[in-house]
């Protein structure tokens, strides 16, 4: 079974989002914070990472960036989920190394199908 690391700030959101991804049968660990994220990630590393922008410490941002500049996680999907839907920040996004860009409040099945195709 695929692990998801959800990485947000707001409980409510963390409830949402593994809610709806334990629904379709994936593992989730939490995060709520780049830090604890970067953490998890070296103890578990997970198939899938749903990473939020605005974090404290570190935006979601530097936190993509790093882990594709890295070899032994570059290859793991990142989704950036984010109230931050501006084109703009999509496209950064994305320039950051994010293989997906969804905006808050989230379409649960927008999210599953990009999990499922991700994986």
């Amino acid at each position: 079974m695929p692990t998801v690391l959800v990485v947000d700030d707001s409980a409510t959101e963390r409830e949402i989002i593994s809610g709806c991804l334990k629904g379709s049968g994936l593992t989730i660990v939490i995060a709520q914070s780049g830090e604890e994220a970067l953490d998890k990630i070296k103890a578990q590393k997970p198939d899938l990472i749903v990473l939020d922008v605005v974090l404290p410490g570190r935006s979601g941002f530097e936190i993509c960036r790093e882990l594709k500049g890295e070899d032994i996680t570059s290859k793991i999907p990142v989704i950036i989920c984010s109230t931050k839907g501006t084109e703009m920040d999509k496209f950064w996004g994305l320039k950051q190394g994010a293989d997906a860009y969804i905006t808050k409040p989230i379409d649960q099945e927008e999210l599953v199908k990009t999990v499922n195709k991700l994986l």
